[in-house]
């Protein structure tokens, strides 16, 4: 009770902070992160017995996102963090100001406009929309962003709480997400990161869910995300698709009912999807995500931009280039930026946190192991999303700035399993511990039985301990 009171003022008081920073758009953002929060707060304590827990965690995520944007904001440091945040607020003007006949869409982004383009459109619009009924408000669009992020946690609590139906693995990795800093980074800005992982972790909820029991809700809501992971970015939305079909053909049960079920939730999806034009943008976006040379061209770019690139020399135009290239884009992917290789302060100050994620690994290995092992079937969809965005990123990524930022697309569910592996450990050191108490308490015995005889026999010889 304690702690969610004082996490309560902390969120007061970066509000306030908010609010004298940047008055009168520091109003509205407030004004705006206190409806969608008390929207969200009243959601997780209505589908959980763990309520206090997760507001807990939703308002230490939502405390840490809003203090990093008032300090971005003060120091003006939004090209420093996150440069798109700039692009997009920019967007979001032109795009509400051809709305309201005040101007035209110009240059790329009169091409993003169009869903069809195979763009990533929607973090225009997003933010577009929010100034249409708000006005020019980059604070509202980024408490916005915070406040997405902040419920990442919770989501993730539901996530893992349904694969693995044990609290101190759901409590562990939502605490992860809460606070861990790169989530806090690239969701507490006005950036489609945060978005996207708050939907890939709702994705598979759902999924679950639905192979528990059929759902209308349910099923909206998964269909509405993989919407939503389609309009910001469209070659994750294909992976996820995936991992969702291949979960729901495999089924948590082999029963008919099971079957039958997820037959019927995939043929309402591919129809939902396919009327929101899914299938007429396909084609342009896998011309683009699917073909080698265009990767190369992109990855390129990656590698040669700033002083924070790697593989220049790589090419994976071909098959057999981009299967040479993935062990070094894996290390980078998983491990960067190396303290040895820090080239710029921005890589600098990530350090201490790649450090305590690189602490992780032991338990991420034992995660994965019980898992394969013992839940492989409730685990499907994040393991096969987990490995096939991994496959991708190490190909096409060529740069350590945009590898830790994109990263956390998949640690989202690598700490779900850290949280797995923690929990086994902590299980495993307390049975060891309550065996060598066992082992001890049976030793005890012995003596004191190896006493109490000895003590018979001085009885029966007439002898004291002494004489013995």
């Amino acid at each position: 009770m304690g702690n969610r009171f004082l996490l309560l003022a902390c969120v007061l008081i970066i509000s306030m902070g908010v609010f004298v920073v940047e008055f009168p758009n520091g109003l509205v953002a407030i004004g705006l992160v206190f409806v969608l929060s008390a929207i969200a707060i009243f959601l997780f304590r209505k589908f959980t017995k763990e309520k206090d827990f997760l507001t807990t965690v939703f308002l230490a995520g939502l405390a840490a996102r809003m203090a990093f944007g008032l300090f971005i904001h003060v120091f003006e440091l939004r090209s420093f963090f996150g440069g798109d945040a700039l692009s997009y607020d920019e967007n979001g003007v032109q795009m509400v100001d051809a709305w309201m006949g005040r101007g035209q869409l110009t240059g790329l982004l009169m091409y993003q406009h169009n869903p069809q383009s195979g763009a990533g459109w929607g973090m225009n619009y997003i933010t577009a929309g929010l100034y249409y009924v708000l006005g020019k408000n980059i604070f509202a669009a980024q408490s916005f962003c915070a406040v997405i992020g902040a419920a990442t946690a919770p989501m993730v609590f539901y996530c893992s709480k349904k694969i693995y139906n044990n609290l101190s693995v759901a409590k562990t990795a939502a605490i992860a997400i809460a606070i861990f800093p790169s989530f806090v980074i690239w969701s507490g800005q006005l950036l489609k990161d945060g978005l996207i992982i708050f939907l890939l972790v709702t994705v598979m909820t759902m999924v679950l869910q639905l192979q528990e029991r059929f759902s209308y809700p349910a099923l909206a809501i998964l269909i509405g995300s993989l919407f939503g992971i389609l309009s910001l970015r469209f070659y994750i939305f294909y992976m996820v698709v995936i991992a969702v079909a291949g979960s729901f053909i495999i089924g948590r049960s082999t029963s008919t009912q099971s079957i039958l079920r997820g037959t019927l939730i995939l043929a309402i999806m591919g129809t939902a999807l396919m009327y929101l034009g899914v299938g007429q943008s396909a084609d342009v976006e896998l011309r683009v995500f699917a073909n080698l040379e265009r990767v190369q061209s992109s990855r390129l770019d990656l590698a040669r931009s700033a002083d924070s690139g790697f593989g220049e020399e790589t090419d994976v135009s071909t098959t057999e280039g981009a299967m040479f290239a993935m062990p070094t884009g894996f290390a980078y992917l998983y491990f960067a930026p190396f303290p040895w290789e820090t080239a710029n302060l921005r890589q600098a100050i990530t350090i201490p946190e790649v450090l305590l994620w690189w602490a992780t690994f032991p338990f991420l290995i034992i995660g994965i192991i019980y898992t394969v092992r013992k839940r492989l079937r409730n685990a499907l969809p994040i393991l096969v999303f987990s490995l096939l965005l991994t496959l991708a990123y190490s190909i096409f990524q060529g740069n350590v700035g945009t590898a830790y930022r994109q990263r956390t697309q998949i640690q989202v569910f690598l700490f779900i399993l850290i949280g797995v592996g923690w929990t086994v450990y902590r299980e495993e050191r307390e049975n060891k511990r309550l065996a060598r108490a066992e082992s001890q308490r049976r030793v005890d015995m012995q003596l004191r039985g190896f006493q109490k005889q000895r003590e018979s026999q001085q009885r029966l010889t007439g002898q004291t301990p002494n004489e013995i």
